[in-house]
């Protein structure tokens, strides 16, 4: 299965590339996530539980960037198994470029599957791929777009995340 896209992420190139490589902001924004450890330099370690058609189940597995070329761009290869349900191995290509609004992201993912999850059929694994890096992008650009007006800040402001809040912990409000 191959999927790609872009998405314009409001906020200068290298503040996306930290959080590209920030455990706390990929722990937040891949759905389903519980649980993530480790870092760029030796790799990340997570467990997430996703429910793909009929199938839920746990995965786990370990994810390593290569081809690092600093604020630009860098492979991404990693496996998770999931028991019963299978597995999913494959890799994707990140690139940032400078575009109107902020940084463009640019992605090329390449996955296989297998176990029950091959079963379901690429129609349903790709529908769900599709659906898990649209809310992926959503939740990434929560974390790292400009905080929203203060006005804006309202009672349900605590039912979501707020907004930039990575930029916040960096200290890149400006």
């Amino acid at each position: 299965m191959e999927l790609e896209g872009s998405r314009i992420i409001a906020a200068d190139r290298q503040t996306v590339w930290e959080a590209l490589n920030t455990v706390e902001v990929l722990q937040a924004s891949i759905p389903g996530c519980k649980e993530m450890t480790g870092n760029a330099a030796d790799g990340f370690e997570a467990v997430v539980t996703q429910k793909i058609g009929p199938v839920k189940a746990t995965f786990k597995g370990a994810v390593t960037l290569t081809d690092i070329v600093e604020a630009e761009s860098y492979r991404i290869v990693g496996e998770g198994k999931g028991g019963a349900a299978g597995f999913a191995k494959g890799g994707a290509l990140v690139r940032l470029a400078d575009a109107e609004g902020g940084t463009e992201l640019i992605y090329t993912v390449e996955a296989k599957v297998g176990g029950k999850l091959a079963q379901l059929g690429s129609r349903v694994v790709s529908g769900v791929a599709k659906k898990l890096a649209d809310q992926f992008f959503e939740n990434f650009e929560m974390a790292v777009a400009p905080p929203e007006e203060e006005e804006e800040e309202t009672a349900d402001a605590e039912e979501k995340p707020k907004k930039g809040w990575f930029r916040k912990l960096t200290g890149k409000n400006t």
